[in-house]
């Protein structure tokens, strides 16, 4: 029997489903009161159920985060539950991550060979290289003490190697001086004006410095200037460029852009948590090291286990906006055509029900054989479906090449660590977080 209702709490389209449940105004009136994160206001509404429903202005918006309604929205009809403007747009133009349609099916199958199988075989050294830059700058911290803030190193080795992977040249200090500016675009994102024109505007200075950067990258890569380590991702767009006439000077930068923030922003976010989770949980870094010697695999499966229970916590995509293209059913309940969808990966990761001890850092999960549900809808840090992010082996390798550098020759002692956490584009630490390296003994 269904529960007893009000019409005006409910969503609903007669003879297609059951209605929604949604959020009453007295939850609005006090989330709105008490100048409360969009991420509060969704842990209440969750409580309604994994498919339930709040109103922000005269429309619906439908929070998922059931496993298997997620897997129904993202992987079995992206095409009904579609992606429309993303919120990076005016940063990252019509990269791979903001089209649509065709465009981006036809930007998506070139890039992705570039981050599976062989073509992640032909970045590994270049990772390689900026972890080794990382850990020897790490190396003399330590010797002379210096303090230094966890998250700038994060970002700054995170640059370096998608930075290589794109021209085969390491970072400079001068480019890494330039392309601060793409943190500070990504982080003025959620305060930006809603005009695009004052959007723009408020931000201008800091587009035409990565612009700048674009340009004299793309040039000299059409010019055939190969780095050190030889052409880069750069020189496969520039390549197609003479076969798709697609492939102006303007994708080219967008794409390389898009690039840049999906390759260094997310992932220096993701090991500036993990250090920060293992001051707080000190016996996961000893039991990583300790599940194996040096280059093994099973060491390496632990540190993996590592990133994996921090990109729980913190997942790289927090939420994930869709827009129901046409009126369907979704986990028995009825969602009308033109529906707003937010998918909620850090709900669903943070779900008790799926996740015993939810806010626990517990790297075992992802060791012990039932440690993690099984659902593939349960567990997606970079979204599933055909819409997943492309370069999620990329972030994982760079994540545990640098952390297998790291973890064995320091230990951090912070002097500061941010009090709040920023749910913006990515889940970031509010601040810097201050810290000197210790040598483990021995």
């Amino acid at each position: 029997m269904e529960p007893e209702t009000t019409p005006d709490t409910l969503i609903h389209t007669p003879g297609t489903g059951r209605p929604v449940p949604e959020a009453g105004p007295e939850l609005l009136r006090r989330w709105r009161s008490g100048g409360g994160e969009l991420v509060e206001l969704l842990t209440e509404v969750r409580g309604l159920g994994g498919v339930a429903a709040f109103r922000l202005g005269p429309a619906p918006t439908v929070l998922v985060t059931d496993p298997d309604a997620v897997q129904h929205v993202l992987a079995r009809h992206p095409d009904r539950y579609v992606k429309r403007s993303h919120r990076a747009r005016l940063l990252i133009g019509d990269g791979v991550l903001a089209a649509t349609g065709a465009a981006w099916k036809s930007q998506r199958r070139l890039l992705q060979s570039q981050f599976t199988g062989p073509g992640m075989r032909r970045y590994e050294h270049r990772i390689t290289g900026a972890a080794r830059t990382t850990a020897e700058r790490w190396d003399g911290y330590a010797r002379t003490g210096q303090t230094f803030d966890v998250g700038r190193e994060m970002r700054r080795y995170a640059l370096d190697a998608i930075w290589r992977s794109l021209t085969g040249h390491p970072l400079d200090d001068g480019t890494e001086s330039e392309l601060a500016a793409v943190a500070a675009v990504a982080t003025a994102l959620p305060t930006l004006p809603a005009d695009v024109t004052d959007a723009h505007d408020a931000v201008a200075a800091d587009l035409a410095r990565i612009d700048a950067v674009a340009r004299r990258a793309v040039e000299a890569a059409r010019d055939g200037a190969a780095g050190p380590d030889g052409p880069g991702l750069l020189h496969v767009l520039t390549d197609a460029a003479a076969e798709r006439p697609e492939y102006t000077d303007r994708l080219i930068r967008d794409e390389m852009v898009t690039l840049l923030v999906a390759g260094h922003e997310t992932t220096a976010t993701t090991l500036t948590w993990l250090h920060l989770l293992l001051d707080r949980y000190p016996a996961a870094r000893e039991q990583a090291l300790a599940a194996g010697g040096e280059g093994t695999e099973q060491r390496r499966q632990a540190v993996q286990a590592l990133v994996h229970e921090t990109l729980r916590l913190y997942p790289s995509a927090w939420i994930l906006p869709r827009h129901a293209a046409e009126a369907g059913t979704l986990a028995g309940y009825c969602v009308e055509a033109g529906t707003d969808i937010l998918v909620c990966p850090y709900l669903t990761h943070r779900d008790p029900e799926l996740w015993p001890d939810p806010e626990h850092f517990d790297p075992r999960r992802f060791t012990a054989p039932d440690g993690r549900p099984t659902h593939p809808g349960a567990y997606f840090p970079f979204g599933i479906g055909p819409r997943a992010c492309l370069g999620l082996q990329f972030a994982l390798r760079e994540s545990t090449v640098l952390l297998e550098h790291l973890l064995p020759a320091h230990t951090l002692a912070f002097s500061a660590t941010p009090a709040k956490t920023v749910y913006g584009i990515t889940v970031r630490p509010d601040g810097p977080a201050l810290a000197t390296s210790v040598r483990p003994p021995g």
